[in-house]
């Protein structure tokens, strides 16, 4: 891969090729290009030893304009201010693709969870939350999980704030367990819209998910979902792969077994029913009908996209190409159903847990997906009509020109206040 694209570069190219099918002055374009504010903080924890380290941590608040911020916190030794910033503006164009009334937030601390312990991680995790807490709540700011952060943090994140404010507000945050406020359906919410996104796109360009041969970068919660839940509809998962490698079988491999195997031994790389062994840019030029980058940003950038021969790419990660592997995957005619749709589910069921834990009543999990699935239909229906009306090169740019007029049409809607 040649040099890593700047994410916020990337999200504001991505705005800008959007704005050329949409009436909107430059100087709102400009403002929905820049978070309105962004925390750095440093978090100095003591560890189990007594030593005392200091982590870098992130909160940025892109855009409030149809409701409370909304994103997750990831905790990776990549996390920036940029990278936070750019994620945040992804989620306010997410929230918006969807029609469901959030902004977008993103936060993030610079840590790799794999070298501290729990008690450690709990540290860190409740000295975050303190300093987050003027900040966030059920109407300002709601974190969520993201890469290296589940139930367990989100737990935490709400009891630190509840214990602060002495008060009882399960919305804070999303991603509880049930016990604490949680949703049904949520650990299943970002795959089960990329299988839907799948499903839809398969039938809008009139093929078959049937023995369709699919690869998945990325074999964390939601490759593996994505890939269980399109096994169920009968395609073929010929190819995965998580940080160690990849595995593959042009017959076909069990995305279950697979699952059983990496939680066995903490890779896929050595599962026995796989015939071949690869990398990680190998998967991602098979010849497959369907490709699902599931893993982080920048994973294809123009170089590799010129190698790329899957049919249609549907994407479960936040960023998996840059934008110039955009303008070449365009001209050789792959179609790519964009992140802001695909990986939606997690904040829709997000929103779906806020909803519940302001009503004080718990939903089932077959509600919970019904609600999903009219969700990510509807909004899929919006965006290919967005891509006809407007003869749109491709369907990101449609998907952005869907959520960047609701979001434009909130702002002017509400007036410019000082």
């Amino acid at each position: 891969m040649s040099e890593q694209a700047n994410p916020f570069e990337s999200l504001q190219e991505q705005i800008d090729d959007a704005a050329e099918y949409i009436d909107a002055s430059d100087d709102v374009l400009e403002r929905l290009k820049h978070p309105e504010r962004v925390l750095e903080t440093n978090l100095s924890v003591e560890m189990d030893d007594g030593s005392i380290e200091v982590f870098k941590a992130f909160r940025s608040q892109f855009n409030g304009d149809r409701g409370p911020y909304k994103g997750g916190i990831r905790y990776h030794p990549g996390v920036s201010r940029d990278e936070v910033k750019a994620l945040s503006g992804w989620m306010v164009y997410k929230t918006a693709v969807v029609d469901i009334p959030y902004g977008g937030g993103k936060g993030g601390i610079v840590i790799d969870p794999n070298e501290y312990s729990e008690a450690e991680l709990e540290r860190i995790t409740r000295s975050f939350a303190t300093e987050l807490r003027p900040f966030i709540g059920e109407d300002r700011d709601i974190p969520a999980p993201d890469v290296n952060t589940g139930q367990r943090e989100m737990n935490w994140i709400k009891d630190t704030y509840e214990t602060l404010e002495n008060t009882t507000a399960p919305g804070v945050i999303t991603g509880k367990a049930l016990d604490s406020g949680g949703s049904e359906g949520r650990v299943e919410a970002t795959g089960r819209s990329t299988m839907l996104t799948a499903r839809e796109a398969f039938d809008y360009l009139d093929k078959e998910m049937a023995d369709a041969t699919v690869a998945v970068q990325g074999y964390g919660n939601a490759g593996w979902i994505a890939a269980k839940l399109l096994e169920n509809l009968g395609a073929k998962i010929v190819a995965v792969s998580d940080s160690s490698g990849a595995v593959y079988n042009v017959e076909g491999l069990h995305a279950r077994d697979v699952k059983g195997h990496k939680n066995e031994t903490g890779s896929v790389v050595g599962y026995a029913g796989a015939d071949e062994e690869f990398g990680n840019d190998d998967l991602l030029t098979l010849d497959v009908d369907l490709l699902v980058p599931a893993a982080l940003e920048n994973a294809i950038d123009g170089d590799l996209a010129r190698e790329v021969q899957a049919d249609v790419i549907v994407e479960a990660a936040n960023g998996p190409l840059t934008p110039e592997a955009d303008d070449v995957l365009t001209e050789l005619g792959v179609h790519v159903f964009p992140d802001i749709l695909a990986n939606a589910g997690g904040v829709t069921v997000s929103y779906f847990e806020w909803v519940q834990n302001r009503q004080r009543f718990h939903w089932s999990e077959d509600r919970v997906n019904d609600e999903l699935e009219g969700v990510i239909v509807d909004a899929f229906e919006d965006l290919t009509s967005a891509y006809e009306e407007h003869d749109l090169p491709n369907f990101r740019t449609a998907a952005y020109v869907v959520s960047l007029q609701r979001v434009i049409d909130a702002y002017t809607e509400s007036g410019n206040w000082p």
